[in-house]
């Protein structure tokens, strides 16, 4: 297994950008929730995104096949990558989008701790133990908060739930023959088995239509093709070349983000609990980020 490397000025900038789209992402997600179901939503993404994918390696002249002993895997976490998408659609469905943000982007400390005890060259130092008992408790004081009349304690499991499926699929590119794959084929391999799963299961979710409009048919676009057809493309590409556990530490700048994005742009209540989960997770990443 070859020896990755500390994130550089490259890598920072790189995985800043993705963490803002991903916050932002929230947000879109919730709006376009307006029209159609979670579950439903999900699935249409993934179709948008296989398409999306496919046009794009064709064009780059890569093969669709995976390397010989990895499609077992690729389709595993596809399966994978559907539980985590009906935790966080649902999840963002019933609760707000600052509590379901923070407690998805919970998913660094499960990498790390999974990094600790399955990677080489990526144990956890004590000041990384520390930065990770903060966040947690960052986490714990977020779903303590039902003061907000949008807590829902459903929400708040099903966020946790995608963060483990999250966490699942970045080791499972680290310890696994997936890491044979191009972070391509990767992807395609998750969007395209969700995209089956999804739509087979979103009747069981309720209504697939609720009211689309104009703006929840832009959301779809921008999920599919901005933050999976691009966004993802980038983050798999950075997994390969840096360390798992600081890659993924950087996504505790998104529940920030998304938190700012929902209190501007949805009008979401941030009590002083919030506040205070956010300011553990800074400090947080910066010590899992240490040295």
């Amino acid at each position: 297994m070859n020896q990755k490397r500390s994130i550089d000025g490259f890598g920072a900038a790189a995985l800043i950008g993705f963490a803002a789209i991903l916050a932002f992402n929230q947000v879109v997600i919730k709006v376009t929730g307006g029209g159609f179901g979670p579950v439903f939503q999900a699935g249409l993404r993934s179709v948008g995104a296989t398409v999306f994918l496919l046009i794009w390696m064709r064009a780059r002249g890569q093969g669709l096949t995976p390397p010989s002993g990895t499609a077992v895997w690729g389709v595993v976490s596809g399966f994978i990558f559907s539980f985590e998408f009906i935790c966080i659609y649902i999840a963002l469905d019933l609760t707000t989008v600052s509590r379901a943000s923070i407690l998805f982007y919970s998913m660094p400390v499960w990498v790390a701790i999974g990094g600790h005890l399955l990677l080489p060259g990526e144990r956890l130092t004590p000041i990384r133990m520390a930065g990770l008992f903060l966040a947690l408790c960052g986490v714990a004081l977020a779903v303590a908060d039902r003061s907000s009349g949008a807590a829902n304690i459903w929400g708040d499991l099903l966020a946790l739930g995608a963060a483990l499926g999250w966490a699942a699929i970045a080791l499972m590119v680290r310890v696994t023959p997936m890491q044979q794959m191009r972070p391509e084929t990767q992807l395609l391999c998750q969007v395209a088995v969700s995209a089956v799963v999804l739509l087979a299961l979103a009747p069981l979710f309720g209504p697939l239509i609720r009211d689309p409009q104009a703006i929840h048919y832009a959301g779809l676009a921008f999920q599919a093709f901005i933050v999976v057809g691009l966004g993802y493309l980038m983050w798999f590409w950075l997994m390969t070349i840096y360390q798992a556990n600081s890659v993924t530490s950087f996504s505790f700048l998104s529940p920030v983000l998304a938190v700012l994005f929902g209190w501007l742009i949805l009008g979401e209540t941030i009590g002083p609990q919030i506040w205070g989960a956010l300011a553990l997770v800074a400090v947080g990443i910066t010590l899992i980020n240490r040295r």
